[in-house]
């Protein structure tokens, strides 16, 4: 009885370990597909319809105009926006714990950090209206 009890547990713990590594695993590479800049993936979707260099700057140059225009338009609807996101923080930083709350702010400064040093890799779009 004793020695299928330890196989038992032996079996839950290697069970546990192989999910674990697998998980972390799984995690890593969604996590890096994830993090691909749009910049990135842009070039690998040029890349994929095997682009020019000149249909590249051509739809660049589309893709420029249009983020102008969405910015124009919605350029009234800041504050709203701005308003609904600082209630949902708020809403969302109620429901973690303290230790929670600092795990999630540090998390978040790394992706900021990230993100940060992703976009000065990316060519810069200016608006002219703006």
């Amino acid at each position: 009885m004793q020695r299928s009890k330890q196989q038992a547990l032996m079996f839950l713990l290697g069970a546990t370990l192989v999910g674990g590594a697998l998980g972390f695993s799984a995690d890593r590479y969604l996590v890096h597909e994830r993090m691909a800049t749009q910049y990135g993936r842009r070039a690998r979707f040029y890349d994929e319809l095997g682009l020019t260099e000149r249909q590249r700057q051509a739809v660049d140059s589309l893709a420029s105009a249009r983020e102008c225009e969405t910015r124009l338009l919605l350029a009234p609807h800041d504050s709203a926006v701005n308003a609904i996101r600082v209630r949902f923080r708020r809403q969302r930083d109620s429901v973690f714990t303290k230790e929670q709350k600092a795990m999630y702010d540090k998390l978040w400064e790394d992706v900021r950090k990230r993100d940060s040093t992703e976009k000065a890799k990316e060519p810069k779009w200016t608006c002219s209206a703006n």
